[in-house]
């Protein structure tokens, strides 16, 4: 097959594992996200705590996302996973972010398919952010996409609960969360 053959192929299945996503929010309105995000501070390495099962994550253990702003006001994203287990082959899923006007810097697209790809960005909403930018709740409107991030690998139970109640009165399920074996 052609490279070129091959990533469009990659980026159709991408995009219909996407449609194929369950929702777990059943609200109708956009749920609202943090009045403002300060990206040098959200920069940086974020360790998934936890996650709505979704294909392009399964079986993966040890899950970061690394953030770094860019010059041109965009963030490069480097996802990675180890499969199967925290001592796992690592899988590493590179992206561009962009933040969406007049948001606060809380909503983000983020994209990870070939730039040529048009309609390939997805929603990146901060919905909730500890005062001191150590755990996150970030998901998108449709509630097909949900994590609890935090910059160490373990988070307190109280923090935890925290987020968890936070989700579930933006009208995010909780029971399909799924936590995150970070060894």
């Amino acid at each position: 097959m052609k490279p070129l053959g091959f990533a469009a192929l990659v980026a159709t299945i991408a995009l219909s594992a996407c449609t194929s996503q369950p929702d777990y929010r059943a609200a109708e309105t956009a749920p609202p996200t943090v009045p403002q995000v300060d990206l040098t501070r959200y920069a940086g390495l974020w360790y998934e705590i936890a996650r709505y099962p979704n294909g392009f994550e399964k079986d993966c253990a040890g899950v970061t996302a690394e953030y770094v702003q860019r010059d041109d006001g965009r963030i490069d994203v480097i996802n990675t996973c180890h499969k199967g287990s925290v001592d796992g082959p690592v899988k590493v899923a590179n992206g561009v972010a962009r933040v969406m006007e007049q948001s606060g810097n809380a909503r983000l697209k983020v994209k990870f398919a070939p730039s040529w790809v048009p309609f390939a960005w997805g929603d990146y909403w901060i919905l909730h952010l500890e005062p001191d930018y150590s755990a996150a709740l970030v998901g998108d409107p449709s509630g097909k996409y949900l994590w609890i991030l935090a910059r160490d690998k373990v988070l307190e139970d109280e923090t935890l609960t925290r987020i968890k109640t936070r989700a579930e009165a933006l009208g995010y399920e909780t029971a399909p969360l799924e936590m995150t074996d970070q060894g």
